[in-house]
């Protein structure tokens, strides 16, 4: 599990455009990574809509959402609702196992295993500042954004 003062996984994830992003690329400002199950849905949907609003409250800070969809997927997700920050394709789960955050969920009792939604806060050399974790995505990217400020 993501700890502040740790320094965040290194990764290799193609985004919406199969444009491959690194946590090199991230390097010089601070960023906010945020983890979400699946694109279109009511929840993720939300929280992305929220991200997109405030970005502008956001600044010098680049904005990335993680999903296991694939690139295609996040390309219709990102159109839909007018996106403009990036969503990257963790369709093997590397960086969403590699943190923690693939878990066992349960759905009206029933076990099943999804992201655990949660956003990253990271300097400009890498290191974790704060961890939200199960996030409520509406009313989230406010909290982030007050943290930034």
């Amino acid at each position: 599990m993501l700890e502040p003062g740790e320094r965040f996984p290194d990764f290799s994830l193609p985004d919406q455009d199969e444009k491959i992003v690194t946590l090199s690329d991230l390097r010089g400002a601070p960023a906010v990574i945020y983890f979400y199950p699946k694109d279109d849905t009511p929840g993720c949907t939300a929280e992305a809509c929220e991200f997109q609003e405030r970005l502008r409250d956001i600044p010098g800070a680049r904005v990335l959402g993680v999903s296991p969809d694939s690139s295609a997927s996040h390309r219709k997700f990102r159109a839909k609702f007018g996106l403009e920050f990036s969503l990257l394709a963790d369709t093997k789960r590397e960086l969403i196992e590699g943190t923690g955050l693939w878990v066992e969920k349960k759905l009206y009792g029933k076990p099943y295993m999804g992201v655990d939604r949660t956003t990253v806060l990271l300097d400009s050399e890498g290191v974790v500042q704060r961890v939200w974790r199960k996030v409520n995505p509406k009313g989230h990217a406010g909290e982030v954004t007050a943290a930034l400020q």
